[in-house]
């Protein structure tokens, strides 16, 4: 039966963990993973996190199944957090999925349920799973624009000359913050001028919401989404808890529609029904988890203060290694790194370059520069300045 099942086409970020772990050089350096690592290089188990788990355990008298959607207390917890009152409960259809990673297929799902024939426009530059997923759910995809031929800006003008070719009913992918992979962000400003567009066009904008937290806040990394599904009819969205609670073997997401009232129960039932057919009930640990913190004062509380300290680490390492580059190489090449926002930033090197910093300095980044400024700290940052001076020479 599987003689002629081809070979799977490896993951490139699978392959290149793969490739550090079977590395026995000591002193390697992972960069291309995304997960938060502090000082000592570990990816820690929250504070938070312990507390309201501790407090399930104590708690928590039954394990049997919920609804399809998932726990209430979650989704509305979620909702909250994403979208801060924008717009009415009644107009927010939602379900829980095994991780950001499900929702986005999710969501591509159902808008193959509804438009076959709709195009997804995604950013020249995006997470590489965005464009499998889409394929999987059986759509097609088109790039914008995004980051500008130097690196380090955003191109503002050629996303929205992209984007003025969306079709009504076509699809148009957002980072809601922390770019993945450039760390570039929309404005305020832009967020308005994306709204407006949309609103002409009748494209339907899709937040893919990963990272809120590690941008310029919890609130402040909200603010595009919030700004569009108060000024349009129709919004999709995607969110993970995998980064900002530290949650990532938990695999907890969220599927979201934002829509008129009028359609609330439909689409409801739309994404219960394509959770049936997918994996069923979601996971319920991690939610509960999460819900159990937004639900508390004092536990929120030490979630934002770890959460901030997080942001502000990342922040500083960006801060860091700009000045340890400008030092080894002796020009502002890297500088936009120091204003770029999130976990990643995508460094301008060539594909030899980024070979070379793995085959000869152990330095592991994804081929195309993705860099996680999560996973440096200060011993590895001047040994990756100094690494990236010698083959950029």
């Amino acid at each position: 039966m599987f003689e002629t099942l081809p070979d799977p086409k490896l993951d490139g970020i699978i392959a290149l963990m793969q490739a550090f772990a079977a590395d026995p050089r000591m002193g390697k350096i992972d960069l291309g993973v995304g997960v938060y690592r502090d000082e000592a290089g570990r990816t820690p188990v929250m504070q938070a996190v312990k507390q309201a788990e501790a407090h399930i355990v104590a708690t928590q008298e039954s394990k049997t199944y919920l609804s399809l959607a998932g726990d209430v207390a979650f989704l509305d917890t979620m909702e909250g957090l994403l979208l801060g009152g924008a717009v009415p409960r009644a107009r927010v259809a939602a379900v829980g999925t095994p991780g950001g990673t499900a929702a986005v297929r999710q969501i591509a799902e159902l808008v193959r349920l509804v438009r076959a024939d709709a195009t997804i426009w995604t950013s020249a530059q995006t997470w590489p799973n965005h464009a499998p997923l889409i394929a999987a759910a059986g759509l097609k995809s088109r790039p914008y624009r995004y980051q500008d031929g130097a690196g380090a800006m955003l191109d503002r003008d050629g996303m929205f000359a992209d984007l003025a070719g969306a079709a009504a009913g076509d699809v148009v992918l957002l980072h809601g913050c922390c770019h993945n992979p450039t760390g570039l962000d929309l404005s305020v400003q832009d967020w308005a001028e994306m709204a407006a567009l949309l609103d002409r066009t009748g494209a339907v904008p899709f937040v893919d919401m990963a990272y809120q937290g590690f941008g310029e806040g919890v609130n402040a990394d909200a603010g595009g989404l919030r700004h569009l599904a108060a000024r349009l009819p129709e919004v999709l969205v995607a969110a993970s808890c995998s980064k900002n609670f530290g949650l990532y073997r938990e695999r907890v997401g969220v599927a979201m529609a934002i829509v008129p009232e009028a359609h609330k129960a439909r689409l409801a039932g739309a994404l219960a029904s394509l959770n049936r057919q997918n994996f069923a009930f979601p996971p319920d640990h991690g939610g509960r988890v999460v819900s159990t913190i937004l639900n508390d004062t004092a536990l929120k509380h030490v979630w934002q203060t770890e959460l901030e300290d997080m942001r502000t680490r990342v922040a500083q390492n960006r801060r860091t290694l700009a000045a340890a580059l400008r030092a080894e190489t002796g020009t502002n090449r890297f500088d936009a790194i120091e204003h770029q926002q999130g976990m990643f930033s995508l460094l301008p090197l060539s594909g030899a370059q980024v070979e070379c910093l793995r085959a000869d300095h152990g330095v592991y980044m994804l081929w195309d520069g993705r860099t996680n400024m999560a996973g440096l700290n200060s011993q590895t940052i001047p040994v990756l300045a100094q690494a990236i001076a010698k083959v950029v020479a």
